[in-house]
């Protein structure tokens, strides 16, 4: 029976995975028109087990799970056990303006790769990869001015931008009288942007002028984590938890170009090449993570956690590329991520019913972006739903969560976006450190 479950859950990925490549339009991370400002959008981070509880984890332990949200978390594991996580994210966005307009994308693309090994009785590692933010974007429109068009012809304006900043990272923790864990990873930064913009005419007699920037990012970075777990009534426990990822100056360049384009010849109106490290000051944000979590042994767990986050120092609406000209005023600012998440399983041993053995989860979070545009904040708000399907022996698994929710509003202007996320993270889990009993 079990087995055939696995089958059947098998098909039903690959199965998932051929629909979403099907459809989806494009080769973009993300898509969003708000992805056109700083270094796009930031991804929500986590595996599938965090983003179907609200992307909590900061205090979370649990050794059947890579939790890589805190470093510190990583001890939580068995001490023979190699672990390993993948996971496939698709959305599904649909657009409104004021205007009445409406329009609808998908994506489909790799979340994360993780692996956790044991180091030393209560010491582990992990090493992954995880994209950090995802710059998507098609958007265009035709000259409407009569006078304008009366003397040139038409004119169509055309925007478009891709590209990904990702994040590698290697981490350590230990846990210390049992109670007490702490963590350290290095993160590196790296990642190339592209946003361009052409204005086209019909009337062959005047020039086409194609502009934009290339941003090459990089950086390195560290973040710090530690958790402490109090044994409170019964199998009843409570871990508080706090996470800080260092804010850090990026490397790389920014090139700012302009062409004019008629018949086969170029002309290069701009060619500047910025150094970020030296003459911008472009840097990543700090961030500070609290939780708090509650566990009734294998049974139930709560989470609520905050994160913060400070880019008003980040340069970024200083910078030609970052902060792109139009009509919306860019400025970076601070943000806030209030989550809240909840995991229960009504028996994880019964060998009868095999749901009864299934992880549900449900979350709700609240996310304040890390910029304004004309001095308005940019926020998310959704709720999350998953479950985790056990698969043969040991602890492997596969999660499957959905999250939906909206961004921003039609007011002034802005594009509402309404959504559906789904992930799928594969659990790997099995024993390869056990020492032979003979010879």
């Amino acid at each position: 029976m079990i087995r055939k479950i696995g089958k059947i859950s098998l098909l039903f990925v690959f199965a998932f995975i051929s629909i979403c490549v099907s459809a989806q339009d494009g080769t973009y991370g993300a898509y969003s028109p708000y992805s056109i400002f700083g270094v796009g959008e930031l991804s929500k981070e986590g595996s599938a087990y965090n983003k179907s509880m609200g992307g909590v984890g900061i205090a979370s332990r649990n050794r059947r799970f890579i939790n890589y949200l805190n470093p510190a978390a990583v001890t939580a594991r068995d001490s023979l056990a190699f672990m390993a996580d993948f996971g496939l994210v698709q959305n599904n966005t649909i657009y409104a303006q004021g205007n009445g307009r409406r329009s609808a994308h998908n994506t489909f693309n790799i979340y994360d790769f993780v692996m956790s090994f044991p180091i030393w009785k209560s010491s582990a590692f992990m090493v992954g990869i995880t994209p950090f933010s995802d710059v998507g974007y098609d958007f265009s429109k035709n000259e409407t001015d009569p006078g304008i068009i009366g003397n040139t012809g038409n004119i169509n304006y055309d925007s478009y931008g891709t590209g990904s900043v990702y994040q590698a990272f290697l981490g350590a923790g230990a846990t210390f009288w049992k109670s007490l864990s702490v963590g350290a990873e290095v993160i590196y930064y790296f990642g190339n942007l592209d946003k361009i913009t052409n204005m086209n005419y019909s009337n062959s007699s005047y020039r086409s002028i194609n502009s934009g920037n290339e941003i090459m990012v990089r950086g390195l970075t560290g973040k710090f984590g530690l958790q402490y777990e109090q044994k409170l009534a019964g199998n009843v426990s409570m871990t508080i938890g706090a996470t800080y990822r260092l804010g850090t100056n990026m490397r790389g360049e920014s090139l700012e170009y302009r062409y004019a384009n008629q018949s086969s010849v170029t002309d290069t109106l701009k060619h500047n090449v910025v150094n970020l490290a030296d003459d911008s000051g472009v840097r990543f944000g700090d961030e500070l993570g609290i939780g708090i979590s509650v566990r009734g042994g294998e049974k139930w767990m709560a989470e609520l956690d905050y994160v913060r986050s400070d880019w008003r120092k980040s340069g970024m609406d200083k910078v030609t590329g970052f902060a792109v000209s139009g009509e919306s005023v860019f400025t970076t600012t601070v943000s806030n991520s209030f989550r809240a998440g909840f995991e229960i399983v009504p028996n994880r041993n019964d060998i009868r019913y095999f749901f009864r053995r299934c992880a549900y989860r449900a979350g709700v979070y609240y996310d304040q972006s890390y910029y304004k545009l004309d001095g308005n904040n940019i926020a998310s708000a959704g709720i999350t739903l998953g479950i985790t399907l056990p698969v043969f022996r040991w602890y492997n698994g596969l999660s499957i969560g959905v999250d939906m929710g909206q961004r921003a509003s039609t007011k002034g202007g802005m594009v509402r976006e309404r959504y559906a996320t789904f992930v799928i993270g594969f659990n790997i889990h099995d024993i390869w450190f056990q020492k032979p009993r003979y010879n």
